[in-house]
C-alpha cells in the first residue's frame, strides 16, 4: 500500500522569515495547482522531492499563472502583466534555480522570462528526475512495471520546442520495462492537441480531433502505461482513451507518478 503520510511543503516566504534560502523553486503551475487530475503529478513529484531530500520550496500563494497560455492566444498585453508580477516576485526572493513539472512553463520561464529581466536555471521535472538518479540520490525498484509495456508521448514544448528527448527516456528505462516507441516520435512526434491554447476552443473543422489520432498511435503498440510529461498531454490522452473505451485497460501516467510508484511513495 502506497504511504499515505502528509508531507508538509516549505514555502518560500515562510523559509524567507526565518533566514533561511532554498537551493531550489518548485513552480506548481496553473494545471498542477489546480487540475485535479494534475495535482497528483504535483503531488507525486513533491514526494520524489521528499525521498531525495532536496532542498526546495514553494511560492504557495504568492504564485500566479506564468501567462505562457496568454500569450499563444495572442493577449500580449495579460502576458506581459502576469511575467512581470512572477518576475518581481521570484528576484525579490534571488531565486537562481526553478524546476517544474510543465513544459509550457518550462518553455515560458526558461525561454521567455528573461526578456524581460527575469534570469533562472530552470529544469524540467524530468531532467531533475534524471539527475537525482545520476547522482546516486535516487535508486529505482525496477519490480513493479517489469514485464509491462510503457510507450511515451513527447510533449510539444519539451520534445521539439527544446529538444529534451533523452532525459525522460533515460528515466524511463529504470523501470525495466519494455520502452515501446509510437510511429511518430521525438523530433517527428505528433501533438496531442492541446498546445498554443487550442484546448480551450472549439475544434476546427477535420475528420479527426488531433488527440483521436495520437491515442490511435499509442494503442497500435499495445502499451499497458502511456507515459507522460506535460498536464496538458495527460488531459488529451485520457481523453483519447475515452474515446476508445480503453479508459479501463489502459492508463495514462506522468512519468514522476511512474516512479512513485515505483518507490512505493
Amino acid at each position: 500500500m502506497a504511504n499515505k503520510r502528509l508531507i508538509k511543503v516549505p514555502v518560500m516566504a515562510d523559509l524567507a522569515a526565518e533566514g533561511k534560502k532554498p537551493e531550489y523553486l518548485f513552480w506548481v503551475g496553473s494545471p498542477g495547482s489546480y487540475d485535479d487530475r494534475a495535482k497528483k503529478i504535483t503531488r507525486a513529484f513533491v514526494k520524489i522531492l521528499e525521498h531525495c531530500k532536496v532542498n526546495y520550496a514553494v511560492l504557495g500563494v504568492e504564485e500566479t499563472d506564468s501567462g505562457d497560455q496568454a500569450r499563444r492566444a495572442g493577449n500580449e498585453f495579460l502576458f506581459q502583466m502576469q511575467a512581470m508580477q512572477n518576475i518581481e516576485t521570484l528576484n525579490a526572493y534571488k531565486i537562481k534555480k526553478i524546476v517544474t513539472c510543465d513544459p509550457h512553463e518550462y518553455n515560458t520561464l526558461k525561454n521567455e522570462y528573461p526578456d524581460l529581466g527575469g534570469k533562472y536555471e530552470v529544469f524540467h521535472h524530468t531532467e531533475f528526475i534524471n539527475r537525482l538518479i545520476k547522482e546516486g540520490k535516487l535508486k529505482i525498484d525496477d519490480k513493479e512495471f517489469s514485464g509491462k509495456r510503457i510507450t511515451y508521448h513527447d510533449p510539444c514544448y519539451l520534445g521539439r520546442g527544446n529538444e529534451v528527448f533523452d532525459y525522460p527516456r533515460f528515466v524511463l528505462q529504470q523501470l525495466n520495462a519494455d520502452l515501446v516507441e509510437m510511429e511518430q516520435n521525438r523530433g517527428r512526434s505528433l501533438c496531442c492537441g492541446a498546445v498554443g491554447a487550442q484546448m480551450f476552443k472549439e475544434a476546427e473543422k477535420g475528420d479527426k480531433e488531433v488527440y483521436e489520432l495520437r491515442t490511435e498511435q499509442a494503442l497500435d503498440v499495445q502499451p499497458d502505461y502511456i507515459a507522460t510529461a506535460c498536464p496538458f498531454c495527460m488531459t488529451m490522452m485520457q481523453d483519447g482513451l475515452k474515446m476508445k473505451e480503453k479508459q479501463d485497460k489502459i492508463k495514462v501516467l506522468d512519468i514522476a507518478e511512474l516512479i512513485a510508484m515505483s518507490k512505493n511513495l
